[in-house]
């Protein structure tokens, strides 16, 4: 598992670096510089092409004069006023001693750049000149004028601001021939570090190519709007190998494979060795979801699967299942009356549940204190007083909100997290998750491509399906009835909450890339086996 930084976090690794004696500021920067420049020739092998070997013949002027060669690479790099700034007057010494026609422009006063920043400032005035970055100059394109490259080194994670500058005009545009590539160093700039979102008015920001930062990703690099604008992300290291003591400052975790291995299933076990299952239903013509969920639990590993359905619906759902059981529940005391079997150790209430029926059977299901996953329309039930839902609950339930549902158990929160962000750091869907696990106490998986799923106690998971996990197929009706059997599998199976959710997270993301283009629903559950039998091979 990868952890998900703050800019603050990142911040204090950094200095305990310096502090313990490890590496110098400067040394820092001159990594960084050089690997932005390493990312850049990886992803575009092609701009790498004719350079200049290192410690080869002269470098080039940094700025392409009249008549020279066509063939000659030409990068912009825009150096802000802090430590990024100075990453970028690294990155353009580097390209310029490559062979490059460099031309650098500054947005600030350079004599109040940070002492690192400016001893680079320096170094790179003695090669070539600095022009001021105004918006004028952006609006005019006179920036990004037949450049190959774009460097994005204004702002990266310290930005705490709206950006002024009209950022978004520096977008490559075909249509006027503009074909350039941009590399954000860190972060493209307008984008919160925290959050991912755009600090200020939207649309003013960098859209990037290419985003490279370093030691580990930061929490906007997944959340949010920040994948969209980051483009490629690549994470590179500049020998931060120790790490330094957050302290309460415990950063969530991107979620990466689970130890599919821990999913098998043992010799001389048998079914009630993995749990027993019920998954409750809706009525007559309201029983697919309840059906999705069922087969993802059975498919997951749980050793039986039983749907509870009422009397209206025992026909239809006899018709369509085999594996999975049939019980019939009509009310709350035929519900509490099955689960004096304590056999049953996991229950699912929500997908195509109805509301008027889960109001009727979720106090019953939690007053049995087994595991336990409200979604749909065990959520939507309690919309009018969540407070009720809220005391019912205990620690091994999991909630499975999209943001509509979300909004609905927790105002008060959707709001601060719908709000325009006007500073940063700003409200995080990381934040926003952590502070309803807590009010809810129990464990809450805020669904959408970059889910979050955290516990009371501040433990905190990002699954997020963007770059190479980018899994658009998901948006299909029943996708997530599936990802809540898949929990309610693996709470089956003796998972805990905060684990069997980012675990069922990251196979359902992982299903939906291994079928492609044309998933429906039904598909994942199929899918399961191949994504289990790959992993452990």
């Amino acid at each position: 598992m990868t952890e998900l930084l703050t800019a603050t976090q990142m911040r204090v690794i950094e200095k305990a670096a310096i502090d313990g004696g490890e590496v110098t500021g400067l040394e820092l920067m001159e990594r960084a510089g050089a690997a932005v420049v390493e990312a850049i020739f990886e992803e575009w092998p092609q701009l790498g092409a004719g350079m200049l070997p290192d410690g080869g013949s002269a470098p080039r002027p940094a700025a392409a004069p009249r008549g020279i060669s066509e063939k000659l690479k030409r990068a912009v790099v825009l150096c802000g006023p802090g430590n990024n700034g100075g990453d970028g007057f690294v990155v353009a010494r580097l390209l310029n001693e490559r062979g490059w026609a460099v031309e650098v422009f500054l947005y600030g006063d350079a004599a109040k750049m940070p002492t690192d920043a400016h001893t680079n400032y320096l170094r790179w005035s003695a090669m070539g000149a600095v022009s001021p970055l105004a918006s004028s100059t952006i609006e005019e394109r006179r920036v990004s004028q037949q450049a190959d490259l774009l460097i994005d080194a204004l702002f990266g994670i310290g930005l705490t601001r709206p950006v002024e500058l009209p950022l978004v005009a520096l977008t490559a545009d075909p249509a006027i021939g503009e074909t350039h590539k941009t590399v954000a160093i860190d972060l493209p700039s307008g984008v919160c570090s925290d959050s991912g979102k755009e600090l200020g008015e939207e649309g003013r920001g960098i859209w990037a190519d290419l985003t490279v930062t370093f030691h580990a990703p930061k929490r906007g690099h997944a959340l949010a709007d920040g994948p969209a604008r980051c483009g490629r992300l690549l994470v590179k290291s500049i020998g931060l190998d120790s790490r330094a003591d957050l302290g309460s400052m415990s950063p969530p975790v991107l979620m990466a494979a689970p130890e599919v291995a821990s999913l098998a299933k043992g010799q001389g076990a048998h079914k009630f060795t993995y749990g027993h299952a019920l998954v409750l239903s809706g009525g007559a013509g309201r029983t697919g979801a309840a059906r999705l969920a069922a087969r993802g639990a059975l498919r997951v590993g749980a050793g039986l699967v039983t749907l509870g359905v009422p009397p209206s619906a025992q026909m239809e759902v006899a018709c369509q299942i085999t594996a999975v059981m049939l019980k019939c529940v009509g009310g709350a005391d035929v519900l509490a009356e099955i689960l004096q079997d304590e056999r049953i150790n996991a229950l699912c209430l929500g997908p195509g549940l109805g509301q008027q029926r889960a109001r009727d059977l979720v106090p019953v299901a939690l007053a049995a204190k087994r595991a336990t996953i409200l979604d749909a329309d065990a959520l939507s039930a309690f919309a009018d007083d969540p407070r009720q839902l809220f005391d019912l609950l205990h620690t091994q339930c999991v909630l499975t909100p999209h943001a509509g549902e979300f909004a609905r158990l927790f105002p008060d929160i959707a709001d601060r997290l719908a709000a325009p962000a006007s500073q940063g750091p700003a409200f995080s869907k990381v934040d926003a998750t952590r502070e309803a696990a807590r009010r809810a106490g129990c464990s809450v998986l805020f669904k959408g491509a970059d889910t979050v799923i955290a516990d009371p106690t501040g433990l905190c998971s990002v699954h997020a399906a963007v770059y190479a996990r980018s899994a658009p197929w998901l948006a299909t009706a029943g996708s997530g009835d599936v990802l809540a059997g898949f929990i309610t599998g693996l709470l089956a199976r003796g998972l805990g909450p905060h684990d069997a959710a980012a675990t069922a997270a990251w196979l359902h993301v992982e299903c939906a890339l291994t079928f492609g283009a044309g998933l429906i629903a039904e598909d994942l559950p199929e899918e399961l086996p191949k994504v289990l039998a790959r992993r452990s091979s």
